[in-house]
């Protein structure tokens, strides 16, 4: 059976999937659910995520939803380099910083300051400057912690891991608002990691179109 990933191409979190999918050169089928026309919820998608979320995936009949579940299990399920870190500290600073963007930066980053200065003018309205400012805070605070955090020339040493995979789609949203276009100002790991990642195939190949 072909692995399938249900999301939309939009998604950061089906991105992530996506990222580690095309790094492990695994071939996939993604089905897309547009989950802001309602289509999380349609039935077919609660049988195979019970909160109609993205993204939800399977593999020769085994399904699974969560995305760090999903990006470890494409990570050991399948040959190709691997994405974990075989050294401890570092396998567990990896889960920290994948954590830290699930808990803080991603409702930051693109449900605040994304989805006020880019979504809400597409769609013809006025952003809340007061929402902007709250993901602008968070924003800063989680893109300082990963700074500080970053060893080398990836998150997690000199090899791209599940933690850059996490970091990239959320980061690359919020560099796309007026808000976040200084997000590299006093980062320089951060910029010359996103220099090296953004050009990346899986990275390229995975950006998603808006408009």
């Amino acid at each position: 059976m072909p692995v399938v990933l249900h999301g939309p191409a939009y998604s950061t979190y089906a991105r992530t999937a996506r990222l580690a999918l095309e790094e492990k050169g695994v071939s996939y089928e993604l089905q897309e659910v547009d989950i802001l026309t309602g289509k999380g919820h349609e039935p077919a998608h609660l049988a195979r995520q019970p909160w109609g979320k993205v993204p939800a995936f399977e593999h020769d009949g085994f399904g699974l939803f969560e995305t760090f579940a999903i990006t470890r299990y494409v990570d050991e399920a399948f040959p190709g380099p691997s994405l974990q870190p075989a050294d401890v500290k570092a396998r567990a600073r990896m889960t920290q910083i994948c954590d830290v963007i699930d808990s803080y930066g991603y409702g930051a980053m693109v449900g605040k300051v994304f989805w006020q200065e880019v979504i809400v003018p597409m769609q013809g309205g006025t952003p809340d400057a007061d929402i902007v400012a709250a993901g602008k805070e968070g924003a800063e605070k989680v893109l300082n912690v990963i700074h500080r955090l970053m060893e080398n020339g990836a998150m997690c040493g000199d090899a791209v891991s599940l933690a850059d995979l996490h970091v990239l789609p959320p980061l690359d949203y919020y560099l796309m608002a007026p808000s976040g276009r200084d997000a590299f100002a006093q980062r320089p790991k951060l910029e010359a990691w996103w220099k090296r990642m953004s050009t990346r195939e899986s990275v390229v190949k995975t950006r998603p179109k808006l408009g």
